[in-house]
């Protein structure tokens, strides 16, 4: 069987063929194979409708009747400029060639191309290819914001109808999930033109925030970390010293004609704070967490709802250790990690990134870096158990990345763990050692969540807004069937809040069932309906989120099961009381 991605190369030239049938003056741009299908960049004077795209996809079953086939030829660079006068795409990507490196062209019935190749050597291979054009979107020449804005096609390519068809239902499975429908229609968080990538957290939102905030702060505190909080603006020099000045400028919003920069981390003002006073052996490890406001400066294009936005907070940590201490630092922030996921039911796996070409410092010292952090991934998961990312690390040091898998498979990158002998060095940190000698601290730069926000966008796509009891904004929902009833759900909403149970209590003039239906809409966890037979037993009746209902509960019996799954923080509801 030819390979999958040489047959999904052949796709995107059959489509930028078929674009070429139905549209007059095409420019064409470049059109790669990618995960799971292939893409096609055109310059055109319209933008694509859905009703395009199955003109397209009909064209291009069309030509697959047609007897044709790929035909290479190599040219001189004269000859493809030449060739390609009329398409000043191919001619930019032609005159960014060296001298030495080969010209080839790819023809396929009227459609040329300039490639390197290969694509199928039998055309009717891509008959038996199970393919759909999926979307149209705006995407910038070479991904370059300052170019021009040009009309990209993705499309799905499998070698078979199963594989495709289990592909589309994935996607609109993902679709369902979405977290820039479902944040708004639970009324979490709002996204408004006025602030590009700047989320508004909305009531329910924020208690949500809130809920994993304390969660965060308890467990943290228990383990020896200190909160801090410092400076969102701060002075040039200060990111100078650190280095992010010169690695990460374009990156960060500055102010007062650069003078001034709003912070994009908060590594340089941990240092500040490590540094307000000398430091023995003894005080380390030395651990200064925060969750400040953190603002960076993203392409307009690269914005996506909450998972890649201008404005976050992070869980944010910046332990100061002695060289003797890395393993058993490392090891109780993976043990960290362990409770915080799993609580969720997410599972991860761990890609450690290594020196960049722009690092900065002593490579001896990076070298000794990687080893440590190899070693202590190495012990953890074995040798073998995690992939490494060549040339990925921080410029001030390597990491080890998290990657989480959601409910659907799919990886996010969240956590991370940074080693650091660069930093502490620039700010002239020391402790003083067991022999009164000055000894540089080792930094280690963790975040467990990683962005809340974007913690929060995978929340919601991982249990489509069915949040575990404990950080559902609204808990316990409460219906009661008339009037009066009134009392007595007012009397249980005030008993539920004694013990800070999240209640909302619908006194509206809605009718019962469009009241419990908006309770299931908002996804809320256990909808309490009280009747006259509930106030007569002193119980309760519930609307199980799912679909479940079990009536007469004892109140108490009902509220220590709630208590009971908040203090346990259970991924999954008790259905049985």
């Amino acid at each position: 069987m030819e390979d999958i991605e040489i047959i999904r190369h052949s796709m995107a030239h059959l489509m930028a063929y078929a674009v070429q049938e139905l549209y007059k003056d095409v420019k064409f741009g470049i059109g790669p194979a990618i995960d799971k299908g292939f893409y096609y960049d055109f310059d055109v004077n319209k933008a694509f409708e859905p009703e395009d795209l199955q003109k397209i996809e009909d064209k291009m079953r069309e030509l697959l009747k047609k007897d044709c086939a790929f035909t290479k030829q190599v040219l001189s660079k004269q000859q493809a400029l030449d060739l390609f006068k009329d398409q000043p795409y191919k001619i930019e990507l032609i005159n960014d060639l060296d001298d030495s490196e080969e010209i080839s062209i790819y023809s396929c019935g009227d459609f040329v191309d300039l490639c390197r190749g290969p694509h199928v050597e039998d055309f009717k291979k891509l008959r038996n290819v199970s393919f759909k054009l999926d979307k149209s979107s705006s995407a910038y020449w070479r991904g370059d914001e300052h170019n021009k804005m040009l009309q990209r096609i993705y499309a799905f390519a499998f070698n078979t109808k199963e594989e495709l068809k289990d592909h589309l239902k994935f996607i609109e499975e993902a679709k369902a999930r979405d977290h820039r429908k479902l944040g708004p229609q639970l009324d979490l968080f709002m996204l408004n033109e006025t602030a590009p990538g700047m989320p508004y957290w909305l009531p329910k939102g924020w208690k949500l925030f809130n809920t994993l905030i304390d969660f965060w702060r308890e467990e943290h505190e228990m383990r020896g970390y200190e909160e801090i909080s410092s400076p969102l603006i701060n002075a040039k020099q200060l990111w100078i010293t650190s280095g992010h000045w010169a690695h990460y400028r374009n990156d960060m919003f500055s102010i007062e004609d650069e003078d001034f920069a709003v912070k994009p981390m908060n590594c340089p003002n941990a240092m500040v704070v490590y540094k307000r006073k000398v430091h023995s052996y003894r005080d380390l490890p030395l651990r200064y967490s925060d969750c400040d406001v953190l603002h960076r400066k993203e392409g307009s294009g690269t914005l996506h709802g909450l998972l890649r936005v201008q404005m976050f907070r992070q869980d944010d940590s910046h332990n100061f250790i002695r060289p003797d201490q890395i393993e058993s630092e490392i090891s109780s922030i993976f043990e960290i990690a362990d409770k915080f996921y799993h609580i969720f039911n997410l599972t991860y796996r761990c890609v450690l990134s290594t020196r960049p070409d722009d690092f900065m410092g002593d490579i001896e010292l990076w070298n000794e870096a990687e080893k440590k952090l190899g070693e202590v991934l190495d012990h953890r998961f074995g040798v073998g158990g995690y992939d490494i990312n060549e040339g990925d690390g921080a410029f001030y040091g390597p990491k080890i990345d998290l990657l989480m898998k959601d409910a659907l498979g799919r990886e996010w990158q969240m956590g991370t763990i940074q080693l650091d002998f660069q930093l502490p060095r620039n700010f002239d940190l020391y402790y003083t050692d067991k022999d009164g000698s000055r000894q540089t601290p080792v930094v280690v730069h963790r975040v467990i969540y990683g962005s809340l926000e974007r913690f929060i966008g995978l929340l919601i796509e991982h249990t489509k807004g069915e949040f575990p009891l404990w950080i559902s904004p609204t808990q316990i929902g409460i219906v009661p069937v008339s009037e009066e009833q009134y009392d007595y759900a007012k009397q249980i909403a005030n008993e539920l809040k004694k013990h800070k149970i999240r209640v909302e209590l619908d006194l509206s003039e809605a009718g019962m069932g469009a009241k419990v239906n908006n309770f299931r809409k908002m996804k809320t966890p256990y909808t309490i309906i009280v009747g006259n037979e509930e106030i007569a037993n002193h119980s309760v009746s519930l609307k199980i989120r799912g679909g479940k209902q079990v009536n007469n509960i004892a109140v108490d019996k009902f509220i220590n099961s709630v208590i009971k799954q908040i203090q346990d923080k259970t991924y999954q509801l008790v259905e049985e009381f």
